[in-house]
């Protein structure tokens, strides 16, 4: 079928959404697991309900900014304990508490003082969890 609507995309947006390559792609559309149309030029294309319907995992939220971490919690300074070059900065986060050990000169260059605004961004190699935590 030949066709290209804005609602489709190349083989390799689609592998990347679906995650998963573009040969394993180009091989489902030759084994009839993946409906692909063709643009002008004779490349597939990817319908979008085509990659919503393969995909296995949700689409993870994007945080609108350059930095990585996904984890925010924006709230209100609570306190800010500096003890030598080291500070602690307690951030109340709706329900939660935050406590970060940072430094004292990102405490002094952010102006970090009870009663600010501000947003603990959590970007960690290992997360705790607990059942029935509340």
């Amino acid at each position: 079928m030949l066709r290209q609507m804005a609602d489709d995309l190349s083989l390799g947006e689609a592998a990347r959404r679906i995650g998963v390559s573009v040969d394993t792609l180009r091989r489902w559309d030759r084994d009839g697991k993946l409906a692909t149309t063709r643009d002008r030029n004779g490349r597939r294309r990817v319908p979008v309900a085509e990659v919503e319907r393969l995909r296995t995992a949700p689409e993870r939220h994007r945080t609108g900014d350059e930095l990585s971490p996904r984890n925010r919690f924006p709230g209100r300074v609570v306190s800010v304990e500096v003890d030598g070059v080291m500070a602690l900065v307690e951030i109340e986060a709706g329900p939660h508490r935050v406590t970060a050990a940072i430094t004292r000169d990102s405490v002094e260059e952010l102006g970090l003082r009870a009663g600010i605004e501000a947003t603990a961004l959590v970007k960690a190699t290992s997360v705790m969890v607990e059942r029935g935590a509340g």
